[in-house]
């Protein structure tokens, strides 16, 4: 069995997020384009003779068989068809329930960093299948690219290739948008006239900055809004501040600002954070370098997880 590993678990922002209809297993059926950003959650995880232990940073957070980490490692368990155990930490650092993916992407790390500890060897599309056991989006954690694309449930997923590197300014306010609540009261006008995905598909292909702030979408965000009026504040201030576009992520509330660089998106942080509310989480973001490779680590060295990439 594999020693510890240490396993980066990125937050996702929509850049691109609509709804095209109803599905009948009461799901909605999406159009959406992840982009994996540089903030991130930690799992470090242990082996153990028996048992899964889950110990969090944030007390707020429950450790118990509900929690999706959990989930992911009983899963993994009965596809491996044995019982390994493992001690899980992890350290919280993606606020949550804030439309940035935290929980989906800790289970889909879960999986990946628990095949490669447990060594069970299990492919690209077996996690997969796991994975949309545990959440719509989880599947779409999987993936060694930093742009995805997501369709179906956000759960059938094709990666971009190609794609420069963002900068923006995340912010956060203080407060909790619940996604199922959103969607419920959302009015979904399937008939609109709205900016095609392919714009911004094709924007990130060819770094074209413009290209993408006029393709940017989020059918979520007038409801959002309407049960947290600070989203449309505080995309009025990233605008005044210069970027290029803002738009929520998910079912927000974070709200995010694309800049032309990092240079630009630190001095709009710094302007923004002499303005705001104390109680606003206000950071500058990147595209994930790397998104897998490099994110697990085995006592100090690199250690691959298995393939991420689609290919099996």
């Amino acid at each position: 069995m594999a020693s510890s590993l240490r396993v980066a678990a990125p937050a996702k922002l929509n850049l691109y997020l609509r709804v095209v209809g109803k599905r009948p297993d009461g799901y909605h059926e999406l159009e959406t384009i992840f982009e994996w950003i540089d903030l991130t959650d930690e799992l470090v995880l242990e082996p153990r003779p028996s048992g899964i232990e889950l110990t969090c940073s944030d007390p707020t957070l429950s450790c118990g068989e509900d929690n999706l980490i959990m989930k992911a490692a009983r899963l993994l368990q009965r596809a491996a068809g044995s019982r390994p155990g493992a001690a899980v930490h992890l350290a919280k650092r993606i606020p949550i329930a804030a439309g940035l993916g935290g929980g989906s992407s800790d289970a889909a790390t879960a999986l990946l960093g628990l095949n490669a500890l447990w060594e069970l060897k299990l492919d690209h599309q077996t996690l997969v299948g796991l994975a949309a056991q545990l959440g719509a989006d989880v599947p779409c954690f999987l993936y060694n690219a930093p742009y995805v694309v997501g369709t179906g449930r956000g759960d059938i997923c094709r990666p971009i290739a190609a794609a420069p590197r963002l900068a923006h300014v995340l912010v956060v306010p203080d407060a909790r948008l619940s996604t199922s609540e959103v969607f419920a009261g959302a009015q979904f006008s399937l008939t609109a006239s709205k900016p095609s995905s392919s714009i911004v598909e094709h924007a990130l292909r060819n770094g074209s900055l413009g290209e993408l702030a006029s393709g940017m979408w989020n059918d979520l965000e007038p409801e959002a809004i309407r049960r947290c009026p600070v989203i449309r504040t505080i995309q009025s201030a990233l605008i005044s501040q210069g970027c290029l576009a803002s738009r929520l992520s998910g079912s927000g509330p974070a709200v995010f600002g694309v800049c032309r660089n990092t240079a630009h998106a630190r001095r709009v942080a710094r302007q923004l954070s002499e303005q705001a509310p104390a109680s606003w989480r206000i950071e500058t973001v990147q595209t994930a370098a790397e998104v897998r490779d490099g994110g697990h680590r085995r006592s100090g060295r690199t250690a691959r997880a298995g393939r991420t990439d689609g290919r099996g």
